[in-house]
């Protein structure tokens, strides 16, 4: 009997014999599914070896996959430098070189130019356009005064004709808005002035005379008194006896605008 140390190294056929051994344990181990259909229950452990088995292989198979691809975009780079030779033959032949070899390597490798290929970029979303300045604010017109620049003097808006003495002017209005303003007027001779105040139209005769003054003509004459002052038609250049002289024109329209009741001013 010899000796042999207990940690001898294996000669190099145990060595295959070995790993012939495992492998026949992987194939074991791959029919453990099928033998499984006559055995009472799945045996875990073939079960355990299986699942490692696939993982290993889906990780294999795609790393092969990544390393074809990426030795196949370094394969179509290379022809297409080649190709750049050919415009020494025809100017057009790269172009059409270049072409077909892509189409080649789409062919064996589906999506592999648009993997490779770096994506442009997103265009910048357009500035937003400056809004427009809001337009300056309209200075509110200024009011304008009804009654205009007119010299109404202490006439009330709610008369309906104004008789300034002293100014020796007249006129008519309608809500205080001058609308006929009579030309010059003969009021009464001192001693026999037109009064002065607040009256109210009371009587109108188109041919009036005047009996207290020799039956002088009085056309036109509108009362604003009970004593008998009125406008009528008359020389305005000279004064009254307390009357208001007008021009023909100027008595007819008062006496034709102004009705019973309305309010004579005269200051």
């Amino acid at each position: 009997m010899s000796y042999r140390p207990r940690h001898a190294k294996q000669s190099p056929l145990k060595r295959r014999a070995t790993t012939f051994a495992a492998g026949l344990g992987v194939v074991a181990s791959l029919a453990a599914p099928v033998n499984a259909q006559a055995a009472p229950a799945q045996n875990p452990v073939a079960m355990s070896s299986l699942d490692s088995l696939s993982n290993q292989a889906t990780s294999s198979f795609g790393n092969l996959d990544k390393s074809a691809r990426e030795t196949a975009w370094n394969i179509r780079n290379g022809l297409r430098q080649q190709a750049d030779g050919l415009a020494a033959i025809n100017p057009e032949l790269p172009a059409k070189a270049k072409k077909r070899i892509d189409e080649i390597l789409e062919t064996f490798f589906p999506g592999l130019i648009a993997e490779k290929t770096p994506k442009p970029k997103p265009k910048p979303a357009p500035a937003p356009k400056p809004e427009p300045a809001p337009a300056p604010a309209q200075e509110p017109a200024p009011q304008q005064n009804p009654r205009g620049d007119f010299n109404y003097g202490p006439c009330p808006a709610d008369a309906k004709v104004c008789v300034d003495i002293d100014g020796r002017r007249s006129w008519l209005q309608n809500n205080g808005v001058m609308y006929y303003q009579s030309g010059l007027i003969g009021p009464g001779k001192p001693g026999q002035e037109t009064p002065r105040g607040t009256f109210y139209v009371n009587r109108k005769v188109k041919d009036e005379i005047s009996w207290e003054f020799g039956n002088a003509p009085m056309p036109y004459a509108t009362y604003f008194t009970y004593n008998g002052i009125a406008f009528h038609q008359g020389d305005p250049n000279y004064l009254s006896n307390g009357c208001v002289r007008m021009y023909r024109g100027d008595a007819e329209r008062y006496f034709n605008d102004l009705q019973i009741g309305d309010k004579v001013y005269v200051f």
